[in-house]
């Protein structure tokens, strides 16, 4: 299905055309070695090449596609262990981020959570295949909670890497929703300021998604074997 934007301005048609990419690479709706043409990328967006090829070098500098000669732009392939060292970074800074979150909480960030809360409540209740990502929106909290704009400058560079792994997780039979379950309580103990509480569930959920991703990628190799 094509995607059209209306061009307001050069800038926003730049990013949103770097967000959109971006977001189908994490999603694997780009695949590690496809090629990313931009006069196909350009005639499906409906813009021009240039935001484009704008948002190609950038997803470059971040490590997400690579030139080939001969083949062009294609999606690069993360290993396994570089996400398994950004699992191992963020189980010290994400913790971080909730006992300060937990520290600092006040009357408005508890009313967001208490929203967050019920949402996540009534989302149990659906089937699995349901389920909306909530780990973007937790960590949006989580940080906005936490008040340290430093901090935040930090993750948001590594949570691009647990986005992916995230959904290479969730392949894993009921990860889904056992990662729900363990989003609403670290945002109750965060709402009730329960700061040790918030850095164990904290620990445990990174710890129980490393898992998940380090299942999901032995399943794969089994499968390449088969």
């Amino acid at each position: 299905m094509e995607t059209e934007w209306k061009e307001e301005s050069f800038l926003s048609i730049r990013e949103h055309a770097y967000l959109y990419l971006k977001d189908k690479i994490l999603k694997g709706d780009y695949k590690a070695g496809d090629r990313l043409i931009e006069r196909e990328l350009a005639s499906q967006l409906a813009i021009s090449r240039t935001p484009i090829r704008e948002a190609l070098f950038r997803l470059e500098s971040q490590g997400f596609v690579k030139t080939v000669p001969r083949r062009g732009v294609i999606v690069v392939k993360v290993s396994e262990e570089e996400v398994i060292e950004v699992f191992t970074i963020l189980s010290s800074l994400e913790v971080l981020a909730a006992k300060l979150a937990a520290q600092r909480m006040d009357d408005k960030m508890q009313r967001e959570l208490d929203e967050k809360i019920n949402q996540l409540l009534e989302q149990q209740e659906q089937a699995e295949e349901q389920f909306s990502s909530e780990h973007i929106q937790m960590n949006h909290l989580l940080n906005k909670a936490a008040k340290s704009p430093k901090l935040f400058e930090i993750l948001s560079g590594l949570t691009d890497y647990i986005h992916m792994a995230a959904n290479m997780g969730y392949e894993t039979p009921g990860r889904k929703r056992e990662s729900l379950k363990e989003h609403l309580e670290i945002m109750k103990a965060l709402r009730n300021k329960e700061t040790e509480m918030a850095e164990y569930l904290m620990r445990i959920h990174i710890e129980n998604s490393k898992k998940a991703y380090i299942s999901y990628m032995e399943s794969l190799k089994e499968k390449q074997k088969a």
